[in-house]
C-alpha cells in the first residue's frame, strides 16, 4: 500500500525536507574538507580554523540557538546532523560537541539577557569559541565529588581548583566551568558554573600529550583565585542538576552523532575497497566471512542513530530528564558501533588498512575516545541499570 504524503510528512522516522536539506548541504560543505585536510592540520599543529569559519558562516555551528541571539533557532536533532555529516566525511570537529552544544545550550537556557547577547552571536556564527570544564583529577566520573570552588569577594567570585582533559582550549575564548559555592562543598552537587575568560589572571592551562592524531588538543587547568565579575555565574549559584542536564544531554547526544559520522565513515571505506579487491576473480566483499562484520556494522550504526534522534526529539521538546536515558544509550550504542566497524573495516583491508594510504589506522584510537568520553561505557551502564532497572547502586 502507497502512503500518503500527509502520512509521510507526520512519519518520525521519516526527516522532514528542511532536515533533508540541511544534511545534504552540511554533507557537501565537509566533503570540500575530507579526511585529508584533518590529517594536516594534525600532523602540522595547525587548528581547523578555515572550515570552522565556514561552518560558522553558512550557518551550521549555531543552528541550535536561538534565532533572536543569531543562531538557527532550530535544535539538537539539527545539530547532531551537522555533527554526524562532518564526521561521515572524516573530519570531525569535537569542539562541535562542546562550544554551541554543551555551552551554547546552557547560557540559552539559564542566562540573563545580558550574557545570551554577549555570547551567543558569536558561539553561533563561529566567531566565538567556548571551551567545557566539569572533570577532575580526584573526581574523575564521580562529577559530585568536584572540588573547584567559587568564594565571593564583594560583588566579585574568586575561583581556585584544577580541571582535567578538558578540550580545545587553545581556541577558546573562555570556558564555562563547572564549580561549586563555599557554602556547598560538601553534600550532592549543586553546580554554580561561571564564563571563566582564557586571558584572565590566575587562569593556566597546560596541554596533555595524547597519542591521538587530531587538530583539537587536551588540557589541564589550573585556577588560582581567579577573579570574576558577578556576571560571570550563568543561572543559579545554588542550582540544582537541571542546569547540567541542559547541556550534559547534548553533549551525549553528539557524542552519539559524531561516533555515528566515524562508523560510516570507516564503513564507507571498507565497503569500497572490498568491492574492488579482487582475488581468485571474486571481489572479497562476496565472502560472508568479510561481508557479515560490516553488515551487522550497518545494524548497529542504524540502531544507534535512531536512539540518538530520539532523544535529540526528546531533548528539544524541553524533556530533560526523559531525554537523559535515550542520550546515554545512545552515546552508549554509536561508540560500541564505532569501534566495532573501525575494527572490522581495518581487518577487512588487511595490510592496506594500516597504510597512510588509506587513512583508517588513526581512526582505531579517534574510535575508542566514543567509549571513554566524555562518560565511559562503564559509567552509562550504571545509570540505565539504576535508573531504568532500578537495580541497587553499587558506587
Amino acid at each position: 500500500m502507497t502512503a500518503h504524503l500527509d502520512d509521510i510528512a507526520a512519519n518520525p522516522f521519516v526527516e522532514s525536507p528542511e532536515r533533508a536539506d540541511l544534511r545534504a548541504s552540511v554533507a557537501a560543505f565537509a566533503a570540500k574538507y575530507g579526511q585529508e585536510y584533518f590529517r594536516e592540520c594534525a600532523r602540522e599543529g595547525r587548528k581547523t580554523d578555515e572550515m570552522w569559519s565556514e561552518a560558522g558562516k553558512l550557518g551550521f555551528i549555531g543552528v541550535n540557538l536561538p534565532e533572536e541571539y543569531g543562531g538557527g533557532g532550530a535544535g539538537m536533532y539539527e545539530l547532531s546532523i551537522v555533527m554526524e555529516e562532518i564526521a561521515a566525511a572524516g573530519t570531525g570537529l569535537l569542539m562541535l560537541v562542546v562550544s554551541p552544544a554543551i555551552c551554547g545550550n546552557i547560557i540559552a537556557r539559564f542566562g540573563t539577557d545580558e550574557q545570551k547577547q554577549q555570547w551567543i552571536p558569536g558561539l553561533a556564527d563561529g566567531t566565538i569559541t567556548m571551551a567545557f570544564g566539569i572533570t577532575e583529577p580526584d573526581a574523575g566520573s564521580n562529577s559530585h565529588q568536584i572540588t573547584t570552588t567559587a568564594r565571593r569577594d564583594g560583588d566579585e567570585w574568586l575561583l581556585t581548583g584544577r580541571k582535567v582533559f578538558i578540550s580545545g582550549v587553545d581556541q577558546a575564548e573562555a570556558v564555562l566551568i563547572v564549580a561549586r559555592t563555599e557554602d556547598a562543598k560538601t553534600g550532592k552537587l549543586k553546580p554554580a558554573l561561571f564564563i571563566v575568560p582564557t586571558d584572565a589572571p590566575g587562569f593556566e592551562a597546560t596541554m596533555i600529550d595524547m597519542e591521538l592524531q587530531n587538530p583539537e588538543k587536551q588540557f589541564q587547568l589550573f585556577l588560582d583565585d581567579v577573579r570574576l565579575p558577578a556576571d560571570a555565574l550563568v543561572g543559579s549559584e545554588d542550582a540544582a542538576l537541571s542546569q547540567l542536564f541542559a547541556g550534559l544531554n547534548p553533549e551525549r547526544i553528539m557524542a552519539a552523532a559524531s561516533a555515528v559520522g566515524m562508523g560510516r565513515f570507516a564503513l564507507n571505506k571498507a565497503v569500497a575497497y572490498v568491492n574492488d579487491r579482487t582475488v581468485w576473480k571474486t571481489p572479497i566483499g562476496a565472502h560472508q566471512a568479510i561481508a557479515h562484520p560490516l553488515a551487522e556494522g550497518k545494524v548497529q550504526i542504524e540502531m544507534a542513530k535512531l536512539m540518538m534522534q530520539k532523544a535529540a526529539t526528546l531533548y528539544d521538546a524541553g524533556d530533560d530528564w526523559g531525554a537523559a536515558e535515550p542520550a546515554n544509550m545512545a552515546k552508549y550504542a554509536a561508540a560500541e558501533a564505532c569501534v566495532r566497524i573501525v575494527d572490522h573495516a581495518v581487518h577487512s583491508m588487511g595490510g592496506n588498512g594500516l597504510t597512510s594510504e588509506y587513512g583508517l589506522a588513526p581512526m582505531l584510537s579517534l574510535a575508542r575516545i566514543a567509549r571513554i568520553a566524555p562518560v565511559s561505557r562503564e559509567m552509562i551502564l550504571n545509570f540505565v541499570a539504576q535508573t531504568s532497572l532500578g537495580l541497587p547502586k553499587s558506587y
